[in-house]
């Protein structure tokens, strides 16, 4: 039992810590401390469906519509076209966004704006449209089937009646990454407290979401 479960751990993390459209995109919400928990268990809650659905042999009924995968692949990698535009027109046009660091707290950052030495009334995103970039960054993204619903399920049937341990196991790595990249974000407030340091950030973005839609293209 414990040998699964910590094989799913170890397992689990190994697949989801690598650098990815999602993680990103949390990392994002994280430095911005918007709808942060929200954030966090949409993405563990969307992680531990997959794994159920791999684990219980579900998955395997892909295999048999292999239409199905291409209509995800293209649509995931059109949505990081349009996400990766939008990151890299905020870096080329930035709106004055920026995190302002709390003198009490040189460690944390607030979501706001900052601009000429003062600070303006933070603004934050409506919860609803947060919410659906992260669903469609989750579930529009092919590699997740294949980490998650595949790969997991495929090495949980290596582990016969204690596969259900091995599935908690990657289900807990799930929650421990998300909310420890969630809340841990905030931590990097210091570093990223001027519009300089989030054009890059939003570069940088920009540019991975694009060659994560050209493998997921190219790939095909």
């Amino acid at each position: 039992m414990l040998s699964s479960l910590l094989a799913g751990l170890g397992l689990g993390l190994s697949l989801i810590v690598a650098i990815g459209a999602q993680n990103l995109f949390v990392l994002r919400q994280g430095l911005r401390r918007e709808h942060v928990l929200a954030i966090a268990l949409v993405c563990t809650v969307s992680d531990v469906v997959l794994i159920v659905v791999g684990v219980s042999g579900i998955g395997l009924i892909l295999h048999t519509a292999p239409w199905l995968a291409a209509v995800m692949r293209y649509a995931g990698a059109a949505f990081l076209v349009v996400y990766a535009i939008l990151a890299l027109r905020r870096a080329w046009r930035p709106n004055g966004q920026a995190l302002r660091v709390d003198a009490a707290d040189p460690t944390a950052g607030r979501a706001g704006v900052a601009a000429t030495g003062r600070t303006a009334t933070a603004t934050t995103a409506r919860l609803a449209p947060v919410l659906a970039t992260c669903l469609a960054l989750t579930w529009l993204n092919p590699h997740v089937y294949l980490d998650t619903v595949f790969l997991l399920g495929s090495v949980s049937s290596t582990h016969g009646d204690m596969r259900w341990w091995f599935a908690l196991g990657s289900a807990c790595a799930s929650a421990l990454w998300f909310f420890t990249l969630a809340y841990g974000a905030r931590y990097l407030g210091r570093w990223l407290s001027t519009r300089r340091a989030w054009r890059i950030l939003d570069g940088v973005i920009g540019v991975v979401m694009l060659a994560l839609a050209t493998n997921l293209v190219v790939a095909a």
